[in-house]
């Protein structure tokens, strides 16, 4: 009797056993397809629409998996914060903005957040633009938080940890990816450490010879190249001028400084009047270079500044097609004049 109660009972557990072994293969059967079955999408109203997760810094898994349903996945946001955590990856969040496509799962939906695959917009600073021309561009920029558009210059070099120094030609001109939702002051930070690595870098390759006395004249030239240079072939050339005339103690006689130094009043005409009237950057009445950029120069014409041309010409005038005449004579430079811009004035690089 005792024989056969035993196995009865040891049927029963057997039973029970494979209950539990298939109760377990049933949820892991529906735990795997939840988690490669597409989420359904909400996305402000409509179906089918890729949807915005914004992750705030500092938020929780479970915080994450809220933010995922109040931003329009369909679905318990305890089975996705179960999810997470199950996976081991849901301290591997990362905050930012994100765009879920209709058709991700569960699985590829944490992949993404682990990975921080945030949407990316970006915003192209242009070489030669000032300052003034690089900040417009990131007050339309798309999605871009303006945290410094009540800022002016100084403010702004101020809370950038360079009280003092002026803020054209500090910001390198490049196209920078942000996530929706980044700060401009972000983005200014990252141009002008770019900007810190470009001089750097460029200076360290300087001529022995050169006549710039430290990085920052490296950048007020190379800011003059920039606005001076039609066709890049020239741009060595043109940097070979402007170093012959710094080392002869020539004045530099260009016009983009005296347009920079007319601010506002620049019409779109420079007038001789212009060129005799004297400010900071008017390089036709004051030796030398300028006490700042006078714009955001690139790569290359700072390399040029540092590295110019080995040239004897100390004029140049426009063809006209972009391109520049060279002269080492004042001579052969009026006669370029009058061949490229008969009855207009001369020139970059030498006055009527």
């Amino acid at each position: 009797m005792m024989r056969r109660s035993i196995h009865m009972l040891g049927r029963v557990v057997r039973r029970f056993l494979i209950f539990l072994v298939l109760l377990a293969l049933a949820a892991a059967g529906a735990a795997y397809w939840w988690l490669h079955a597409p989420l359904t999408l909400h996305a402000g109203g409509t179906d089918g629409l890729p949807l915005e997760l914004e992750i705030e810094p500092g938020t929780t898994p479970r915080g994450v998996a809220a933010a995922a349903v109040k931003a329009g996945v369909q679905t318990d946001a305890r089975l996705l914060y179960y999810w997470f955590r199950l996976s081991g990856q849901d301290r591997q969040i990362k905050a930012g903005n994100y765009e879920i496509p209709t058709g991700t799962t569960p699985y590829q939906l944490l992949e993404k957040l682990a990975r921080g695959e945030s949407t990316l917009r970006a915003v192209t600073v242009v070489e030669g633009w000032t300052v003034k021309q690089m900040r417009a561009a990131l007050a339309k920029a798309d999605s871009l938080k303006q945290d410094t558009a009540a800022l002016s210059n100084e403010e702004l070099m101020r809370q950038l940890g360079r009280e003092g120094v002026a803020a054209e030609g500090r910001f390198f001109p490049d196209t920078y990816a942000y996530a929706k939702g980044s700060s401009d002051m972000d983005l200014l930070k990252r141009a002008m450490h770019a900007m810190d690595r470009r001089l750097e870098a460029a200076w360290s390759q300087r001529e022995a010879d050169t006549p710039l006395k430290s990085a920052d004249q490296a950048l007020i030239l190379a800011s003059i190249v920039e606005k001076e240079t039609g066709s890049a072939s020239d741009r060595g050339e043109i940097a070979g001028v402007f170093t012959n005339r710094l080392r002869s103690g020539m004045l530099l006689q260009t016009d983009p400084t005296v347009i920079y130094g007319m601010g506002e009043k620049f019409d779109g005409n420079l007038r001789k009047r212009d060129l005799q009237t004297d400010t900071p950057w008017n390089t036709y009445t004051r030796a030398g270079l300028p006490p700042t950029p006078i714009a955001l120069p690139g790569k290359a014409a700072l390399l040029a500044a540092v590295q110019p041309a080995n040239t004897k010409a100390l004029y140049f005038v426009s063809k006209g097609d972009g391109s520049s005449h060279f002269s080492a004579t004042l001579d052969e430079h009026n006669r370029a004049v009058n061949r490229y811009q008969r009855g207009q004035r001369s020139a970059k690089g030498e006055p009527e």
